[in-house]
């Protein structure tokens, strides 16, 4: 079973190329390729250290060897879990110490730096946090589309999935081509915030903006965090062609969309085969 999983995972991840086509489309395929090889592993896990190391299985006996290697996975699993947890919490602590102001009719955070910053932090209910550099450096306009791009973040829930996105892409970091869909996926994150900013202001004035704060400083760890570009994923160029071009609906994606997903919970299955 544990061959088996890790030969298709290896086969599903080398066989990934960067998709054509809308924001949609690539994100449907890309989260695909990212999720489904790592799920499948840990279901497999999971389901071998259920059977435990006594008993039979399709008439074989079965061991500890595997037994092992599973608990060991699934061991490693939840210490980088508790690790990245813990560096989340602690940037959504320093967030917490800043003073609290009130901008465009919401609250935020007030980063005392001259650094341009605009992120969400926090876990499912995220706090806006903005610099007090981006407050003198961007005008009115400019800052109301900012502020929609970070609306758009805390729309989707960012800061919420993508922190069990990077714990997947630190468990299974050997996997191949875990770093290329991390980036694919950030800078669609992107594209998506930025689509549904473009429904609510100028997309002129939120691609101007974006020129303005291409080198936006990091705060904290980027765990738990949704900023408004992020150091080395910013592909500006790409960003900007899809704000002046015609701006693509931000309509959700089907759930029916995500029912191939269960297809990596088949393992769990083998339980019941388990003497």
């Amino acid at each position: 079973m544990i061959l088996a999983t890790i030969s298709i995972a290896y086969w599903l991840r080398l066989s990934y190329s960067i998709p054509d086509g809308n924001w949609h489309l690539r994100w449907r395929k890309t989260l695909f390729s990212f999720l489904f090889p790592p799920l499948l592993i840990f279901t497999t896990f999971t389901a071998v250290v259920c059977m435990g190391s006594q008993g039979k299985m399709g008439g074989m006996y079965t061991g500890s060897f595997s037994y092992l290697i599973a608990l060991v996975f699934l061991s490693y699993f939840n210490i980088l879990a508790l690790k990245q947890a813990f560096q989340g919490w602690k940037s959504v602590q320093s967030a917490r110490e800043c003073p609290q102001i009130y901008i465009g009719g919401r609250t935020a955070r007030l980063l005392q730096t001259k650094a341009l910053f605009a992120g969400q932090m926090g876990f499912w209910t995220p706090e806006l946090v903005v610099s007090q550099g981006l407050l003198e450096t961007l005008s009115p306009e400019h800052l109301k589309s900012v502020l929609s791009h970070e609306q758009g973040h805390y729309h989707y829930r960012d800061t919420f999935w993508f922190f069990w996105l990077g714990l997947m892409r630190s468990c299974t970091s050997w996997l191949p081509n875990t770093e290329a869909l991390w980036q694919e996926l950030l800078i669609l994150r992107e594209l998506r915030a930025d689509s549904y900013a473009a429904s609510q202001v100028d997309p002129l004035t939120l691609a101007e903006s974006l020129l303005l704060v291409s080198n936006q400083q990091p705060f904290g760890s980027e765990v738990c965090c949704a900023a408004l570009s992020s150091p080395g994923t910013n592909r500006l160029e790409q960003r900007i062609d899809a704000l002046l071009n015609t701006p693509e609906p931000t309509s959700e994606i089907p759930i029916k969309s995500f029912y191939i997903f269960f297809l990596a919970f088949l393992p769990l299955l083998t339980v019941v085969f388990h003497t």
